[in-house]
């Protein structure tokens, strides 16, 4: 069976915890893991969902810290089946840039690298980590941030390692994704 169509299978036959009506999808790993690629896969596969990304909460200075402003911002209200709404960081200006508006649906792919953090554990209904090598994490960064972005690579690789050690997300997830395998 295609890894594709048991992720969406895990994820058709679970439950949101309670309070919630909408499932919301953790899709963790590694910076240039493959959970953007992933998550675009999934959400097209599903019907009534929604994308929220990470990278829309961190920023230059705070690439890990960022997550009360995605508690307050959009968990909270999904918990209490509102309408989240948050503000996007845009990396070319730096800066806060325009609102987006997330209405519960029945699932939610919360993207990015920390999407599975210890502090949004009560909002989940399944949990993926896409495993993928260093080497290639970093050979898939590049390609899409340019040389230039080598440095901030290696400072963010430390970070997430830092995540990683300190809170091991790939030990709670419902399922470990090959971030080297062709999915669908």
């Amino acid at each position: 069976m295609p890894i594709l169509r048991e992720l969406i299978d895990l994820i058709e036959g679970s439950e949101p915890p309670p309070p919630l009506s909408t499932r919301i999808i953790a899709i963790d790993g590694l910076g240039g893991a493959g959970k953007t690629t992933l998550a675009g896969l999934v959400s097209g596969a599903l019907s009534d969902c929604a994308v929220i990304h990470t990278d829309d909460f961190a920023s230059w200075e705070n690439n890990l810290d960022w997550w009360p402003r995605l508690r307050e911002q959009v968990l909270g209200p999904l918990m209490a089946n509102e309408v989240a709404r948050y503000q996007r960081y845009d990396w070319l200006r730096r800066e806060l840039a325009e609102w987006i508006e997330v209405k519960p649906a029945d699932y939610v792919v919360l993207e990015g690298v920390a999407s599975s953090r210890a502090q949004f554990q009560e909002a989940l209904a399944v949990s993926i980590w896409v495993e993928t090598p260093r080497d290639e994490r970093l050979r898939r960064g590049l390609a899409r941030d340019g040389e230039a972005m080598r440095d901030y690579w290696f400072q963010w690789m430390r970070d997430e390692d830092r995540y990683f050690e300190a809170e091991r997300p790939d030990l709670r997830a419902d399922m470990i994704v090959d971030g080297l395998l062709t999915w669908s």
